[in-house]
């Protein structure tokens, strides 16, 4: 569409600020209404604006569209991290947590290696191409919609909400499945007794993010926030580094994307185990501190050009490796460390503060830095990112939670809860 450096920028924010608004409107909708229903809603708008926007006619639609996919993924988030906490075993809830957050990188990489193939002049027009892009992520989005139709909605969410009925058929629906395979024996946990509600008052949701949790909850807005501008300010803006920098064609970004995408997938393959039984604090604190570290000594190697474009795209593997279950990891703590009233809405703040300060800002200021043509200025802003990664690591092992191994009620004990 010939859209400017500036352009592209602006494109990128306003995706994010949709992905604020949409966390806490549907954040807000997942605990009130349930998570089944809210990550189909949001898988539903996030297909709808990603075929818009492969049919966008100018700069004002692309943008749109693009807000409106943020919407749609703002809401995914916490659709689904709520659903995950809520299902899986608290023996492989870190690892697989990681795993379902990371995944967003084969995504990535099968986006990366179709825009080899679909910007390729000699294979068909790019400005077709591009719109063929979205048009194709639309149709794998509508295998994914049909599959969730596979997955229950969460007992914790219906015994808090008075389906106790329902809650019941849940748990003996996913019990029969497994029937005959080999089970954990499960530790004897006092009853307890619930008071059913229909939702948390937001004041109740203020209370306890701010005052009963209020050191969890600085936790989390510090690892949310560094690792927001971490991705989005590299991410976002590594193909403008590519063409401005390297010299590289647009049809040719391709190659170096599906590199950069295989080390994010990686790291939560073979890291995330580790924070299930090394543990949490250990883990997400080394995480972050090592991507900070590998990212300011990647700024100044740029800066002083001493790296080729294929250099640099390694350097990016290495270093997004450990950043990917670093961030993956932020999603897994705040998810984990609330209670399970406000789970979602939980979820959603603290993606949209993060996502708000860190995620707008980066891509605004690496995008201002790159059109400036100097390195050094770029390494800045590498090192700004650095440095926050690394102050949340410092956060994380003083003040970060154990939650390996524990069900989420003993990590954090739900509001419903009566004391008999």
């Amino acid at each position: 569409m010939g859209l400017s450096n500036s352009q592209i920028g602006l494109a990128g924010s306003c995706y994010l600020c949709g992905a604020v608004l949409g966390a806490f409107i549907f954040g807000w909708l997942t605990d009130r209404l349930g998570r089944k229903k809210l990550f189909t809603v949001t898988l539903a708008l996030y297909l709808a604006a990603t075929a818009a926007t492969g049919l966008s006619w100018n700069v004002w639609s692309f943008v749109l569209f693009r807000f409106l996919t943020g919407a749609g993924i703002g809401g995914e988030y916490t659709a689904v991290n709520s659903t995950i906490q809520e299902l899986i075993p608290a023996r492989f809830r870190g690892w697989t947590d990681l795993l379902i957050n990371g995944s967003f990188w084969v995504g990535a990489a099968m986006g990366a290696g179709g825009s080899i193939i679909l910007l390729d002049p000699r294979v068909i027009d790019p400005g077709v191409g591009w719109r063929l892009a979205f048009l194709i992520g639309t149709t794998i989005g509508l295998v994914i919609l049909i599959m969730r139709r596979w997955i229950p909605e969460s007992p914790r969410w219906l015994m808090t909400h008075g389906f106790v009925k329902e809650a019941d058929a849940a748990v003996t629906n996913i019990e029969g499945r497994f029937a005959g395979v080999p089970r954990v024996a499960p530790q004897e946990r006092p009853r307890a007794r619930l008071r059913t509600r229909d939702h948390t008052p937001l004041a109740e949701v203020a209370r306890v993010l701010f005052k009963t949790y209020r050191q969890r909850t600085l936790v989390g807005l510090t690892l949310m926030a560094a690792q927001a501008f971490f991705y989005n300010a590299i991410f976002f803006t590594y193909a403008l580094v590519l063409t401005k920098f390297y010299g590289i064609a647009a049809e040719q970004i391709g190659w170096y994307i599906l590199p950069f995408a295989v080390g994010n997938v990686l790291g939560p393959i073979v890291l995330g185990r580790l924070f299930d039984t090394i543990g949490r604090r250990v883990m997400i604190a080394s995480t972050y501190a090592v991507s900070g570290l590998l990212l300011a000594a990647t700024g100044y190697l740029f800066g002083q050009n001493l790296l080729s474009a294929p250099e640099l795209t390694v350097a990016w593997m290495i270093v997004f490796f450990f950043a990917s279950a670093a961030a993956s990891s932020a999603y897994l703590t705040v998810s984990e460390i609330f209670p399970l009233e406000i789970r979602a809405l939980a979820i959603a703040f603290f993606y949209a503060i993060g996502t708000g300060v860190g995620g707008v800002a980066g891509p605004l200021l690496l995008g201002f830095l790159i059109s400036t043509g100097s390195r050094g200025s770029v390494a800045i802003g590498y090192f700004i990112g650095a440095a926050l990664m690394v102050g949340a690591a410092v956060a994380e092992a003083l003040w970060g939670i154990a939650a390996e191994g524990k069900p989420l009620e003993e990590v954090s004990r739900p509001l419903s809860f009566v004391d008999s």
